[in-house]
């Protein structure tokens, strides 16, 4: 009842996988770097999932800026369920000493909070933390950081604006923290009265004001939102508990999507490693299939033979994979949970392994099937002249290689977040793979031409390279695949972090002010000017009025913010910053139209970034309808501009001219190029004459951010270098293949003179020279990958590492050469004699 051809399979499976180890390292390697990358998004979305209602801090909630809600509004939520109000406001704080600091100022109510619980350090609970110290004095948390930075410790007194608080505890944690995202300074927790207190919470004054609600009980979130939206009028959001965290979402979308990919490379580039372990083991086959077609088989039984052995053991390479891919989040979770900013349920997930599972059988399928089709077709009297090299013709293992290839793009595409983007990446590592096969084929051909003039080692080695099984051929485009990959990571990683270190200090201001009361915009020009130390010019400080506003109307049709494309929505669906300017502005850089006069007077003229204009294909002269302050103001856009929000100059999305907002006082924000020292001394100056006044030290936010940026660029990095890891074994695969002919090879080369210095160098050349060539040709690659990257999707400098790039070539060129050694140590272990005899 067995077939034949599965009895034949399992006879010679019975002889072990020591052919098939190098078939089951890539495979396992590849899958289980995808099974781990999907299995720790998973974890993540999933942590999201379930602490969603936590990280909301309730059911549904309500934000609305500079004004705060309506006793109708507070009516409605209450019938909806339990609410808790927050307000929330950026504030200098200043100790004793006279240290200041901005802080995020947040005040909370007496039920907060509705969902999970607020850690804290140093006091029995938070009520206790935020009970009133004295008739002026409130209770605050504070994180540890601004006890650091103010040089306080628990128990002293520090302001806030002009409201005197106690630091009573040590803020660890708050549920709806991931919720609120990011924040400029260290946060401060108090009651609610006392932002009332310091004048925060004044109509018009930038403060935020957010109502959590824990929906009663038969009351759904669909009929809560409805009845908001119907109540409600003017500028607002709400959430829902099943949209906690959009944004962190989309980060770990993506971040499972590159972290897969780097996966898939591995696959692909391992891909070669399947191929030649196919291969080496067919050719080994070789008399046992000239033998059974001697005898008659069809090429039937012997594909199926060998289909089974390749399939079985590819199951079980995909099986170590997922292994190993499901206990390395689980392992992870138990390593670092406790510092993870995101809350993750670290768990086996079936969805993402099955994933990785369909991707391993398929690269299986695409690299292993061609060799067979070579032994299938090869007729018996070329088997026994060993001759398993004839050309491969059209079949079904060829058509289903084939199908495969394009089933393992198709599912990249179709599992990825953003499938145009997918396609372009596969689309670059399809043809990054080609070319590198095309330049290991170059590299033998022209070491064919040079082995002429070369001698001694150089010449065995050159050609050996030139030979029919070149190490060029088979272990070169997986390489340089390996090494363009990280390349690309380091390349990318490389010019980021030079645009936070190095070059956004020198062109983006290093201070920011905002909430500059506007009938006191003169004095504080003449204060800054007097800490600063110097005169300050148009390159080192600008003053500008600061509103916001919303596009409401383009060429006198409503703006519905469902047919705005998606990357420029945010400047139609919210309000956006804007400011009224007279004269041009340093850094204007127009891109059409013309800066009107400093003293315009008649209609209302617009200056508008180029992606909100291009993306709605605004011209110059077009009609733009904004709301500012409550009223409805037409404009014609008069100058299209590059706005640069990283750079000194007037980056605000929108400009109207002055009369358009005549009458209105609206504050002010400024900039300024400063020192250290500088920084330091306008601060303090500062504290004194304009406390109101927020400071931003934007030379701490890019510190802040290059720490970040290092540890995120070391974990990417430690994903690609799995692809190079894939290539390594590919490498390791070539020499096992090849061992008993380099055996046979070092056995002939003493019989003639020569020494095992001059085998074990012409072994080391032989293999540093494809790593030196493929390394160069993988950071070329790597290079033409990653600059496109940081100039057109990133818009910053291009900026090299070499360092890192010698690093690359050297390592790529010392590893592989470290290969030629083993190899050439292994094929030395023999005597000649014994050698020869073995032949």
């Amino acid at each position: 009842m067995i077939p034949l051809w599965m009895r034949f399979a399992g006879r010679e499976l019975r002889s072990g996988v020591k052919g098939f180890r190098i078939f089951l390292a890539c495979l396992a390697l590849g899958v289980a770097a995808i099974a781990a990358a999907s299995s720790t998004a998973e974890a993540f979305r999933q942590g999201l999932a379930t602490e969603a209602r936590q990280i909301l801090g309730g059911d549904l909630s309500v934000s609305r800026g500079q004004t705060r809600f309506t006793p109708a509004e507070r009516a409605l939520f209450d019938r909806l369920g339990r609410v808790s109000v927050a307000v929330a406001v950026q504030a200098m704080s200043e100790a004793p000493t006279g240290e200041r600091r901005l802080v995020e100022f947040r005040g909370v109510d007496a039920v907060y909070p509705l969902a999970g619980a607020v850690t804290i350090e140093g006091a029995p609970s938070l009520d206790a933390a935020l009970a009133r110290q004295g008739a002026a004095v409130w209770g605050a948390a504070v994180e540890e950081s601004l006890l650091e930075r103010l040089n306080l410790k628990l128990g002293d007194r520090f302001l806030v604006g002009n409201v005197t608080l106690q630091a009573t505890a040590i803020l660890k944690a708050e549920p709806d923290r991931l919720a609120r995202g990011f924040a400029l300074g260290p946060r401060v927790l108090a009651q609610t009265g006392a932002l009332e207190s310091g004048g925060f919470l004044t109509a018009g004054l930038p403060f935020a004001q957010t109502a959590r609600i824990a929906l009663a009980p038969g009351v759904s979130l669909a009929e809560a939102k409805a009845e908001i939206g119907k109540a409600m009028k003017g500028v607002y959001r709400v959430r829902d508990r099943n949209d906690a965290a959009p944004g962190v979402s989309r980060m770990i979308d993506q971040l499972e999507y590159f972290l897969g990919f780097i996966g898939l490379a591995s696959l692909v580039a391992g891909g070669l490693g399947v191929f030649g372990a196919v291969s080496a083991y067919v050719d080994g086959r070789k008399p046992a299939i000239a033998t059974l077609k001697a005898l008659g088989a069809d090429s039937a039984l012997i594909r199926n033979m060998y289909l089974a052995q390749i399939g079985l053991l590819a199951l079980a390479g995909v099986a170590i994979g997922l292994v190993v891919g499901a206990a390395t989040p689980l392992l992870l979770g138990a390593a670092i949970q406790a510092q993870l900013p995101v809350p993750a349920l670290f768990a086996v997930y079936p969805a993402p392994l099955l994933k990785a599972a369909a991707f391993g059988l398929l690269s299986a399928a695409a690299f292993a099937l061609a060799p067979l089709a070579r032994a299938r077709t090869t007729p018996p009297a070329s088997l026994f002249r060993s001759d398993l090299s004839g050309r491969l013709r059209p079949g079904p293992e060829l058509i289903a290689a084939g199908l495969a290839a394009a089933g393992l793009g198709a599912l990249a595409v179709v599992t990825a977040p953003t499938p145009f983007a997918a396609g372009v990446m596969i689309g670059g590592v399809a043809a990054a793979f080609l070319v590198l096969w095309a330049f290991g084929w170059t590299a033998a051909a022209l070491a064919g031409r040079l082995r002429g003039g070369a001698r001694g080692a150089m010449r065995i080695a050159l050609a050996n390279l030139a030979g029919p099984r070149s190490a060029a051929r088979t272990a070169a485009p997986a390489i340089g695949l390996g090494v363009a990959l990280l390349a690309a990571v380091v390349l990318i990683q490389s010019s980021l972090l030079a645009q936070i270190s190095s070059i956004a200090p020198q062109t983006a201001p290093a201070l920011v002010f905002t909430q500059i009361p506007g009938e006191r915009a003169a004095a504080f020009d003449a204060e800054f000017a007097r800490a600063y130390g110097r005169r300050p010019t148009a390159d080192t400080y600008l003053r500008a009025p600061y509103f916001t506003g919303r596009i409401i109307a383009v060429r006198g049709e409503p703006v519905t913010p469902e047919r705005v494309p998606a990357n420029v929505r945010w400047a139609y669906d919210n309000d956006v910053t804007l400011s009224a300017i007279g004269p041009e502005p340093p850094n204007a850089n127009i891109l059409s139209g013309r800066w009107w006069p400093a003293d315009h007077d008649g209609v209302p003229l617009l200056a508008m970034s180029k992606e909100p204009a291009r993306g709605m294909n605004l011209k110059v002269g077009d009609k733009v309808t904004l709301s500012v302050l409550g009223a409805e103001i037409e404009t014609t856009l008069a100058v299209i501009r590059d706005v640069d929000f990283g750079s000194f100059g007037a980056s605000f999305p929108l400009i109207v001219t002055p009369t358009a907002l005549e009458g209105a006082a609206p504050r002010h924000v400024a900039i300024a190029k400063a020192s250290r020292d500088e920084e330091q001394r306008i601060v303090r100056a500062l504290g004194r004459s304009f406390p109101e006044v927020n400071v931003i030290s934007v030379r701490e936010q890019l510190e802040a951010a290059t720490e970040l940026f290092d540890q995120v660029a070391l974990a990417v990095r430690g994903a690609a270098a799995v692809a190079l890891l894939a290539a390594l074994l590919v490498l390791a695969g070539t020499i096992a293949a090849r061992a008993q002919e380099r055996t046979r090879e070092a056995a002939i080369l003493k019989v003639l003179g020569a020494s095992r210095t001059q085998v074990l160098a012409a072994y080391v050349l032989e293999y540093g020279l494809v790593g030196l060539v493929a390394g160069a040709a993988g950071v070329a690659l790597g290079y033409a990958a990653a600059w496109p990257v940081v100039t057109q999707v990133f818009e910053a400098t291009w900026s090299v590492d070499w360092g890192g790039v010698a690093a690359l070539l050297a390592g790529a060129a010392a590893l592989a050469g470290a290969g030629g050694l083993l190899a050439s140590f292994q094929a030395l272990s023999k005597r000649p004699a014994a050698a020869l005899r073995g032949a």
